[in-house]
């Protein structure tokens, strides 16, 4: 799929990432898949997405249903191809191999994507394993990679198995992007030099996400005109901190009266915990104040961002949080945890309010103090325009472009040197 922009001779870039969004699994990596797409608004693009697979995980599904669902061989999305090829990956162990195996799994649809002139490119998403299958790929293809780092580097670069193998990744590509400082510097604190990466955060599409009529949007979801309302957006698991919320709600609705906590989200690759959340719910006498709204489009999440006074996400690790600009596109002040980039996103004490991740009674402070606060919404929203993804992408295209001339000419020079051209 692509638009007026491209020309002649544009890279063909191929986009490898293990969390894609599918059929099967809707809510898997969104946030690579609207980056992405618009760089293939400009240049040739299609995802390789490969998929963990081993011969008995069918067995494990009867006690975790959620567990590796699978995907689809081939879907199209949006006019873009995505294939979703298996690779071996052992649940828990074997992790240092995982790298190599994706690679090999990969490359039978890479092979053929280079030969079709599809593939000038590889755009890795993650540093380990997909960055490190890329680098390999990349070797045995002969084609420049980049690398962007999403927020699994800090855990990775903590580990002593993978972290040789994190570097060797990032030393191996010709870019590697950050959409946060924060990964940068992670980058930086195993060996890679800061000049090797450049930072492009995330941006906001503020005509998908966009306020709607407050009355209205209340009405829709059957809220008190009048009701105090929390919200908060993502996937159902431990990480993105619900229940830290949750257990603050008690106390919170003492000086709240009417107060609503409404939860966006369903499963995701990482898994699921709204069993454990319904109970914790149940637990402390809730369920008049947190309701479940289960996975929702893009399209309608306007209506619960519309309908709330804050945004809120306890989050234990992020990268850069999307939906941080998509709730302020709709207005909404932010309050999150300093973890990742989220202080990056949310940098003015105009836009939220960030507190330190594990540290209950700040949150709770930060949320008296922003549903009794008078915010300047206009100004919330103008700091989503400034931040929307034309920007973005034009830096994007701009260093693939680059990268995938310099190779070529690296390669034609060679050649003439060589005596082969």
């Amino acid at each position: 799929m692509l638009d007026e922009k491209v020309t002649a001779g544009s890279p063909a870039v191929v986009v490898l990432s293990s969390l894609f969004p599918s059929k099967v699994q809707p809510g898997a990596g969104p946030f690579v898949r609207e980056r992405m797409f618009r760089v293939g608004r400009r240049l040739p693009l299609c995802v390789v997405a490969p998929v963990p697979w081993f011969p008995l995980q069918s067995l494990l599904r009867r006690w975790r249903p959620h567990f590796r669902p699978g995907a689809p061989v081939h879907e199209v999305q949006q006019g873009f191809e995505v294939w979703y090829p298996r690779f071996l990956c052992v649940p828990g162990v074997l992790k240092r191999v995982d790298g190599l195996a994706m690679a090999l799994g990969a490359y039978p649809r890479m092979r053929r994507l280079r030969r079709a002139g599809r593939l000038d490119l590889i755009d890795a998403h993650f540093g380990y394993p997909d960055g490190y299958a890329a680098v390999l790929l990349g070797r045995w293809l002969g084609v420049p990679v980049t690398i962007t780092l999403r927020g699994t580097e800090s855990r990775h670069a903590a580990d002593p198995v993978l972290r040789p193998l994190l570097l060797k990744a990032l030393l191996g590509a010709e870019r590697v992007f950050a959409v946060a400082d924060a990964l940068k510097q992670v980058a930086v604190s195993i060996g890679v030099p800061a000049e090797r990466i450049t930072v492009v955060g995330n941006g906001v599409d503020t005509e998908r996400f966009a306020p709607v009529d407050r009355a209205r949007a209340r009405e829709v979801l059957g809220l008190a005109e009048n009701a105090p309302v929390l919200v908060s957006v993502g996937g159902l698991v431990e990480r993105k901190g619900f229940h830290r919320v949750i257990e603050l709600l008690p106390r919170l609705r003492e000086r709240w009266p009417g107060l609503t906590y409404l939860i966006v989200g369903g499963a995701s690759a990482e898994g699921n915990n709204r069993p454990q959340l319904e109970q914790q719910v149940a637990a402390l006498g809730l369920q008049d104040t947190v309701r479940f709204l289960g996975s929702m489009p893009p399209d309608e999440l306007r209506q619960p961002l519309s309908a709330a006074d804050v945004f809120v996400l306890a989050t234990r690790n992020e990268g850069w949080a999307n939906v941080f600009l998509e709730a302020m596109a709709c207005g909404l002040p932010v309050v999150t945890t300093d973890v990742g980039g989220n202080r990056e996103v949310v940098d003015r004490d105009e836009l939220g309010i960030v507190v330190p991740f594990g540290d209950a009674a700040a949150l709770e402070a930060a949320l008296d103090a922003a549903l009794a606060k008078s915010w300047d919404r206009a100004r919330i929203r103008r700091h989503a325009e400034d931040n929307a993804w034309d920007g973005r992408v034009d830096r994007l295209c701009a260093a693939f472009a680059e990268l995938a001339g310099r190779h070529d000419a690296a390669g034609a020079a060679a050649g003439t040197l060589t005596g082969k051209v």
